[in-house]
């Protein structure tokens, strides 16, 4: 899906977790069947990292989770408890955000695709999720 790039900016639902990222206004969300994700009901969209910035003091709000591999690491504010963005086991070098928690105005469309996290590995090998994390993929 082609879009032109925006900034988008985003947060928890208390304010005192807030960012920006660089993405297209048409993004590609994934939704979920985790353990974790399908609990959270999570659907994100995934950038490179040097496209995300944590703004303000940002980091005190936060906590992270873990578990299996613990390669993915669920951020999530300790505040509200809400999870904006984590940083997800297919892309360990992207963020994935969560498009719920984007502010209003700037996200124009959102197609939503399916993730087996229940048959993770085959689903990744399948999905092409890794390639949305890669500053060439077009994102």
């Amino acid at each position: 899906m082609e879009s032109e790039m925006a900034v988008h900016d985003g947060g928890c639902h208390c304010k005192n977790v807030r960012w920006r990222v660089q993405a297209p206004a048409k993004v590609v969300a994934w939704s979920c069947n985790c353990s974790n994700c399908s609990m959270r009901g999570n659907t994100n969209f995934i950038v490179p990292s040097e496209r995300f910035e944590l703004l303000g003091n940002s980091e005190q709000f936060l906590t992270t989770y873990s578990f299996g591999t613990h390669t993915a690491k669920h951020t999530f504010c300790k505040v509200c408890g809400i999870t904006s963005f984590y940083y997800p086991r297919s892309n360990p070098d992207g963020v994935a955000i969560t498009y719920k928690c984007v502010d209003l105005g700037t996200l124009t469309y959102v197609e939503v695709k399916y993730f087996d996290g229940k048959n993770w590995e085959k689903s990744y090998n399948q999905s092409n999720i890794a390639s949305q994390s890669k500053v060439d993929s077009g994102n």
